[in-house]
């Protein structure tokens, strides 16, 4: 970079300052020019008005003519002598009120220039503005939708979505008075109050919005949702606001209160291809809207505001609540007294089932979901997009038929729902997304397992040990598995036990993690610290952890939650030699005409040392290291091939997982109950639960898909020196020095369970 003496910036600066000064001046000088031509031009039409009224020519060619004297003050007189330097002092008024007048006067052209300025620039953009509008009057005439189609990655159409033009009008007079009721007072209470915008409630509100969440939200009236959903695009920008409002104020002039209410029921979205109150009506319950009862009315008023998140099909917990609020809604606008709330609260949502032909139907709400996010559940509904997924349809059809099937066996256990979750590690695609036993299940089976809220027990102990392992801790380093008792300040103390509540004594790392002791596993976070542990399992895909202050020692065991997608991509780094690939569902999308208009990238981000993955992918492999806890011939073995596996349960049976892979596949299963019950005690990692599930899905793969059976390429840093029981053990470089590698070190030999 070039240097520049003192003396030369001073002249930059100086240049830069001249120029900036010269550009203002011929601005502020530009507006005056404008101020003096608008006031002569007014000036001169005064004068011609004025010769036309005073200079009027009369009959008997007598001229009228009127002159108009001003009134003349008196002049003051200041003697000259009468105070010493009154001259001197007489002058510099003169002077003074000379130049404020001259100031004044370019003042009073600049401003009158300026407003001039203002109103030209104003009507003519607004001019071009309304030319661009379409009419209110073509609600219901234009933005015909087209089918969206979501398709596997081999072109098999799993879902179509679309917006149906034949739906079935329905004339308000016709429907029970709570069905306007209720979407009045959860969407715009002051509807019958209002011009089409409600300057208080609403614009002040979304402003509020715009301010504190920066993002432009809020504020519209059913005026103009109606207008929105009909005339407009869903893009959230300033200027469709703007065309909103003004849409909404014509369309008022345009149409009376009740017939706006009436094109709003008939026109929104209640969902998918859901559009208009009485196709909403007949697919969630099976009936006309006529015959609508009033906890009915109030579900479909809490559909047009999110469609998708609360749909009672995927998310009822979510759709049960908002009905609630609508009802409160119309308690507090005295539409219902409090005992109908009260009675009306408790009512079930009882949903006719789903008819639509759907196939991996949680997958493909996902899918949705994910284009909502991008385009709008407008434009994903009517746009007619072409969506290749990335889920492989047979693959999904194998993991629904096994999750199926071994839940069966073990329905004695209180075993009645499961999720598997199949990713090609290396590009983050998902293959198969089952969500749960049966999507079409009461209550709970279109809630998608996969995207909640889990514990994951022992499962994410691979992710701690791996930070163990960059913080100078090896796979022969020794642990001390005996009764520790953690005291905090202000808190109980914390006594961590093994889940067979034997201990071990000293033990080597790698022990350890294969056999999923917990104290070891404690000790280890209590030393590493559970900040640099949360920064680190965030760093490789983690994302639930965002209040730090609810988490302790226990978080090594699990004792945070997590999502099976989270999951997933934690695992994925080991899979991937320590780079971090973000999930993905999407291969590419293509609008009605062919264009693409989105394909998906892999992105990889090195998140921990691949020497790091390559020793914990080595640990999660060793059957012989594992064989304390789960024996020889447990479901975590698949003969013929080498996979890295790692089971995870809570300490009250409500959660069990099994998360394993190999370079190809990556396959996660959870089992439990949705409603958060237990399982039976008897349940156990590697032996019952989802071990077995784990087994039969990943060995269909590796036996059917699988194109190698290659396993992990050791990295360049990683050395070999032979350690316990004459076995081979893995250090990166540097630290197989400092190994003692010494069997006398613990008492301990793989016995294998009977």
């Amino acid at each position: 970079m070039k240097r520049y003496k003192f003396r030369e910036l001073i002249l930059l600066l100086s240049l830069i300052l001249d120029i900036f000064f010269k550009v203002i001046y011929n601005l502020i000088y530009l507006i005056i020019f404008i101020g003096e031509v608008t006031q002569n031009l007014l000036l001169l039409i005064t004068k011609k008005i004025f010769f036309i009224l005073f200079y009027l020519r009369f009959i008997k060619n007598k001229v009228i003519r009127i002159k108009i004297k001003l009134i003349k003050l008196p002049k003051i007189t200041f003697y000259k002598n009468f105070f010493p330097g009154v001259n001197f002092v007489i002058a510099l008024f003169k002077l003074f009120t000379k130049k404020l007048d001259s100031f004044f006067i370019k003042l009073r052209y600049f401003l009158l220039g300026s407003l001039l300025t203002l109103i030209i620039v104003f009507l003519i953009q607004s001019y071009y503005f309304v030319k661009s509008l379409p009419s209110p009057a073509n609600i219901g005439k234009i933005n015909f939708s087209l089918s969206t189609h979501i398709l596997d990655r081999n072109g098999n159409l799993l879902y179509e979505i679309y917006r149906d033009q034949n739906r079935t009008v329905i004339s308000l007079k016709d429907l029970p008075p709570y069905i306007s009721q209720a979407t009045i007072a959860i969407e715009d209470k002051d509807f019958y109050k209002h011009k089409g915008v409600a300057i208080f409630s609403g614009i002040f509100r979304a402003f509020k919005e715009i301010i504190i969440k920066k993002e432009l939200q809020g504020g519209s009236t059913i005026t103009q949702q109606l207008v929105k959903s009909a005339l407009l695009t869903p893009e959230r920008s300033l200027t469709r606001k703007i065309k909103e409002i003004f849409l909404a104020l014509w369309a008022e002039r345009i149409f009376t209160k009740e017939q706006i209410l009436e094109m709003y029921l008939n026109q929104v979205s209640y969902g998918g291809s859901i559009y208009g109150i009485e196709e909403a009506s007949k697919t969630y319950f099976g009936k006309s809207a006529r015959n609508l009862n009033l906890e009915e009315a109030a579900l479909l008023a809490a559909l047009p505001q999110a469609p998708s998140y609360y749909s009672p099909y995927s998310n009822p917990v979510a759709a049960l609540k908002r009905r609630n609020e609508v009802l409160n809604a119309m308690r507090q606008q005295n539409y219902i007294d409090d005992k109908t709330y009260q009675e009306a609260k408790l009512k079930p949502l009882n949903i006719k089932p789903l008819k639509t032909r759907i196939l991996a139907p949680h997958f493909v709400f996902y899918v949705k979901s994910q284009l909502e996010n991008l385009y709008g559940f407008f434009k994903v509904e009517t746009g007619g997009f072409r969506v290749w997924t990335t889920l492989d349809l047979i693959i999904q059809e194998e993991a629904e038929k096994i999750l199926r099937e071994e839940l069966e066996k073990i329905l004695s256990l209180n075993v009645t729902n499961g999720a598997i979750l199949v990713t090609r590690p290396k590009t983050g695609e998902i293959l198969a997304m089952v969500g749960s036993i049966d999507y079409f299940k009461k209550p709970f089976g279109a809630f998608n397992v996969t995207t909640a809220l889990r514990q994951p027990g022992s499962a994410i102990k691979p992710v701690m040990y791996s930070l163990a392992l960059e913080k100078g801790f090896t796979a022969a380093s020794i642990l001390d598995d005996s009764p520790v008792t953690f005291i905090s300040s202000g808190g109980p103390a914390y006594k961590p036990v093994n889940y067979d509540g034997k201990f071990r004594g000293k033990i080597p790392l790698r022990f350890a993690l294969a056999n999923s002791y917990n104290i070891p596993a404690v000790k280890v976070l209590d030393h590493l610290g559970i900040d640099n542990f949360i920064d680190h399992a965030q760093k490789m895909g983690i994302s639930t952890w965002s209040n730090r202050s609810n988490y302790g020692l226990s978080l090594a065991l699990g004792g945070g939650e997590v999502t099976m997608i989270d999951m997933a991509t934690a695992y994925g780094v080991f899979a991937n030699s320590g780079y971090k690939v973000t999930l993905n569902s999407i291969i590419k999308v293509e609008d009605h005409l062919g264009k693409l208009i989105k394909k998906s990238a892999t992105s990889k981000n090195k998140v921990i040392n691949p020497a790091t993955a390559f020793i914990i992918s080595d640990i999660l492999s060793d059957n012989f290291a594992r064989q304390w806890a789960f024996g020889p011939n447990s479901s975590l073995e698949i003969p013929g091939y080498k996979v890295a596996v790692k089971t995870g349960t809570t300490d009250e049976k409500k959660d069990n997982w099994t998360i394993g892979y190999t370079p190809e596949f990556l396959v996660a299963v959870w089992v439990g109950n949705n409603d958060g019950t237990p399982m039976n005690q008897y349940l156990a990692s590697g032996i019952t639960g989802a071990a077995p599930i784990w087994n039969r899905m990943m060995s269909y793969l590796l036996k059917n898909y699988s194109s190698n059976n290659k396993w992990f390429e050791k990295p360049e840093n990683v050395v070999e020196k032979i350690c316990y029981f004459g076995r081979r053990e893995y250090f990166i470089a540097g630290e197989e020095k400092v190994a003692s590698c010494r069997d006398q070190l613990f008492n301990q030999t793989p016995t294998p369970l009977p």
